[in-house]
């Protein structure tokens, strides 16, 4: 494992193999979710997408408590129209969403508010059996800002997501899994096991295929079926004019792992 030099206020930054792990490093305040932290988020996230070696990048939370509790209520306090139209707010889950290479939000603990954002914006989502979820903004008299009513209803549906959103009440993580917000549900102790194994075996795909996976999901939803299916069938056409998708079907064949060149 590479621990790079500690170029950032808020966050760690690491590397192993094929994965960059970005962990949200305010412990003492439940990681929660500073300008300063999605400032952080952004350059690590730009970075990871950068490094060519880096094929999986996964976010997660210092400690054992909290992936991230939520926005930094000292700030949210502060908080006018100026600060609210700020980019910074909603632009992780986009950069995130953006990034060619897969995202895992790794939950080890809370996950409300602006935390659970950050996490949405994430292609996928493993928590540990006691991750706690929530979007309580109603609360403090406000309602999400980074992207909760938009992203929470895409991804698990208008019935679930109105749930939480207007009612504002706490979700464990069998229910997390149940209405499909996180997809795995593990042990505290193998949550990062779990996501390193997700990482090599993402690795072990073709280079074009999780990026094209990616652009074609996002972009799809974004438009009509039509839209999306003449994107798809456009992308696998030129998927099959590749080096990789030959040599994918011969090691298939010959019952061998592939070579993939990347071209």
């Amino acid at each position: 494992m590479s621990h790079d030099s500690p170029i950032y206020e808020t966050l760690l930054y690491q590397t192993e193999g094929p994965l960059a792990l970005i962990t949200i490093n305010r412990p003492e305040r439940r990681n929660a979710i500073s300008l300063a932290t999605l400032d952080d988020l952004h350059a690590a996230i730009a970075r990871a997408a950068e490094d060519e070696a880096v094929r999986v990048i996964a976010i997660t939370g210092a400690g054992d408590k909290a992936f991230a509790s939520g926005s930094d209520l000292e700030e949210v306090q502060r908080r006018d129209l100026r600060t609210a139209f700020n980019p910074l707010v909603q632009g992780v889950a986009e950069r995130l969403e953006h990034t060619p290479k897969p995202t895992i939000a790794a939950i080890n603990g809370y996950c409300m508010g602006g935390g659970l954002e950050v996490a949405l914006g994430c292609d996928l989502r493993v928590a540990v059996k006691g991750a706690r979820f929530a979007t309580p903004e109603g609360k403090l008299g406000i309602i999400p800002g980074g992207g909760a009513t938009q992203r929470l209803p895409r991804l698990v549906g208008r019935a679930w997501a109105m749930e939480m959103l207007l009612m504002g009440e706490t979700i464990d993580a069998e229910r997390a899994l149940q209405i499909g917000l996180v997809t795995r549900v593990v042990p505290p102790g193998e949550l990062l096991p779990t996501v390193r194994k997700m990482a090599a075996h993402l690795a072990s795909f073709a280079p074009f295929v999780p990026p094209f996976m990616k652009s074609v999901v996002y972009s799809g939803m974004e438009g009509s079926l039509a839209a999306g299916l003449a994107l798809e069938k456009i992308t696998q056409a030129a998927l099959c004019e590749t080096e990789d998708k030959a040599e994918g079907l011969r090691a298939f064949l010959e019952k061998r792992r592939p070579e993939w060149k990347g071209r």
